[in-house]
């Protein structure tokens, strides 16, 4: 499934950047351009795709690329990130926007918890997080999870961090490691990973990393934080409910639809691996993300919409909705993804490659630490996915289907690493549970540490074992 990347080759109907840069002036154009889109972020608050756009401009005129042979880089970059990228965040949008209108989100979290006793809540909260988290952006996700965290913390009378940091590890785990989420679709695109067998490995990695960081943590991160008071308008404080909401059965076979279906064409791949074969043929067909999510989509509109009593217009203008806050993330993965095709046309890519070479590091650990640098100073886990996958990326060329997947979930965990005062999520998480900056660093920074260490610590030897 690999396909090599050249450092001197566009994508299709562009020239190559012609480039003599030495390897030394390479390292210092990354450099520069990774610090100006640092900078450009975080003392100026310029917007991620404006700061991407102007560090890939920095990045080839200190390289010495020719800026009309740039432009064209860049947007061809930009062009196929979006034609590859966006179309499933804009339809996993609008089954994440069906799944929280239609109160499909409330079906799951009530069934799961009216089976739970007490001492099982933190599992539940972080179950029910993992199964929401496959379709919600996590933004999303933590504006519809906490409400349910606040009613079940005061109707169990249980601790509001203890069942919280499950919640929001089930979040992260799905966000950094799993697709359709965007960050894991950027690097399985700039890698040329196959999404069946990303999929599927980050499902297997996001399980225990899950249980370490979500309810084992939850433990710990309680007795650091201490007890928190519930905010006083709790029970107003709620998800969407219906009159007839929809059936768990329905909410949860919708959701999972798309998983199955990728899976499938992955196993397909493996137990057929025949191309001309009719099944393989269909499970190549139904099994691709497009098609899935689509499927996942237009099933929701009749198991969550039509269930909830939504009439057409009612479904269309939820459709509609779900695309206008997903425009700044397309734009900025499509920058993104200008700015990985300007890195490999300099040369970064086969520099890196040479580097990697001398120093005997892991591809897998190289991609983990060059995101964990630029999430450190970015606080953006998409922007320093995208960057880290377009700076290793050539690495991936020789790989294996496993070894290539599994890179792209180095570079998801090491995204992760550390959420501070930099981060959007940082300042969201500590409103909404009401904490100071030190209880949010003791809690939610130390719990994306986890997520970020504990995925790496088994991605690591399960590349030696498969």
């Amino acid at each position: 499934m690999e396909t090599p990347v050249t450092p001197t080759l566009l994508a299709a109907g562009a020239p190559a950047l012609p480039h003599t840069a030495s390897n030394g002036q390479l390292l210092l154009a990354v450099l520069l351009s990774i610090g100006a889109i640092v900078l450009l972020i975080t003392r100026f608050k310029l917007h991620p795709f404006l700061a991407l756009t102007l560090g890939s401009g920095l990045l080839a005129a200190v390289a010495g690329a020719p800026f009309d042979k740039l432009l064209a880089s860049f947007s061809t970059g930009f062009g196929s990130t979006v034609a590859s990228v966006g179309l499933l965040i804009g339809l996993g949008a609008m089954l994440g926007k069906l799944l929280a209108d239609s109160g499909g989100a409330n079906t799951i979290a009530d069934t799961v918890l009216a089976r739970t006793g007490p001492k099982l809540l933190p599992w539940a909260m972080a179950l029910i997080a993992a199964v929401l988290g496959l379709p919600l952006f996590f933004e999303v996700g933590v504006v519809l999870l906490v409400p349910i965290v606040l009613l079940v913390a005061r109707r169990g009378n249980a601790p509001l961090i203890g069942i919280g940091i499950p919640a929001l590890a089930g979040l992260s785990v799905l966000h950094g490691l799993v697709p359709p989420h965007p960050g894991p679709l950027v690097a399985v695109d700039a890698l040329h990973a196959d999404l069946g067998v990303t999929l599927a490995l980050g499902l297997l990695i996001a399980v225990p990393t899950l249980i370490v960081a979500g309810p084992l943590f939850g433990r710990l991160a309680q007795r650091w934080v201490g007890p928190l008071e519930l905010p006083a308008d709790t029970a107003p404080v709620d998800t969407v409910k219906r009159e007839r909401p929809p059936r768990f059965g329905a909410v949860l076979a919708t959701i999972l639809l798309p998983v199955v279906l990728m899976l499938g064409k992955a196993l397909a791949d493996v137990v057929i691996d025949d191309p001309k074969a009719t099944g393989q043929r269909i499970f190549d067909f139904i099994g691709s993300p497009l098609i899935a999510l689509l499927a996942a989509t237009l099933l929701a509109m009749l198991t969550l919409g039509r269930a909830a009593g939504f009439d057409k217009g009612k479904i269309s203008d939820t459709v509609g909705s779900a695309l206008g806050p997903i425009a700044g993330i397309v734009f900025i993965v499509g920058a993104g993804g200008g700015f990985k095709q300007t890195l490999i046309d300099v040369g970064v890519g086969q520099a890196v490659s040479e580097w990697s070479g001398k120093w005997h590091i892991s591809a897998l650990l190289l991609g983990w630490l060059i995101a964990v640098l630029i999430r450190l100073a970015t606080g953006s886990a998409t922007v320093a996915t995208i960057t880290a996958a377009g700076i290793v990326g050539p690495l991936a060329a020789g790989m294996s289907t496993s070894h290539a997947a599994l890179l792209v979930l180095a570079i998801g965990a090491g995204s992760l690493f550390l959420s501070h005062v930099n981060d959007a999520g940082f300042w969201l998480v500590k409103e909404y549970f009401g904490m100071s900056v030190g209880q949010t660093l003791k809690s939610w920074s130390v719990m994306e540490t986890i997520i970020s260490v504990v995925a790496i610590a088994l991605i690591l030897p399960l590349s030696l074992i498969i």
